[in-house]
């Protein structure tokens, strides 16, 4: 059983969803390993990892939609707004999605299926970079 740990940066451009799924498959095939349990990890509060469809680009058009009914920037129910408007709905966002995601690797690659992809999804307006942790364990 062997373990490797790296780490990608995304630079976002403000809110939205970035598809990372190249970035990913890329290094977990670098790897050499064939098969085992690839982990990614979100370092941040206000962004988040997601697996979707990676097809047709109305779905992620369709997701932001929805968050932002259902978190609107601005909303008077929140108190945090240290850094902006669209401090405490990133904040919610996040925690309403995910900030880890685990892909089992076969043949030396994950294992999304047909239409699947892996997205980072930025809750912020402003620019950031953001990390993301990769860790693969298996042989």
């Amino acid at each position: 059983m062997r373990q490797l740990a790296s780490q990608i940066q995304i630079n976002t451009r403000g809110r939205r969803i970035y598809d990372i799924t190249d970035e990913v498959v890329s290094w977990a095939r670098k790897s050499g390993l064939s098969t085992g349990m690839l982990t990614l990890y979100i370092q941040h509060t206000s962004a988040s990892l997601l697996i979707n469809e990676n097809y047709d680009p109305d779905v992620i058009a369709d997701l932001e939609r929805f968050f932002a009914r259902l978190v609107p920037d601005g909303d008077p129910l929140f108190v945090h707004t240290a850094e902006g408007p669209d401090d405490m709905p990133a904040h919610v966002r996040t925690a309403l999605t995910q900030t880890h995601l685990c892909i089992p690797l076969i043949d030396g690659k994950p294992a999304l299926g047909t239409w699947q992809g892996v997205f980072l999804y930025e809750h912020r307006h402003e620019p950031y970079t953001r990390r993301v942790v990769l860790h693969l364990i298996g042989e």
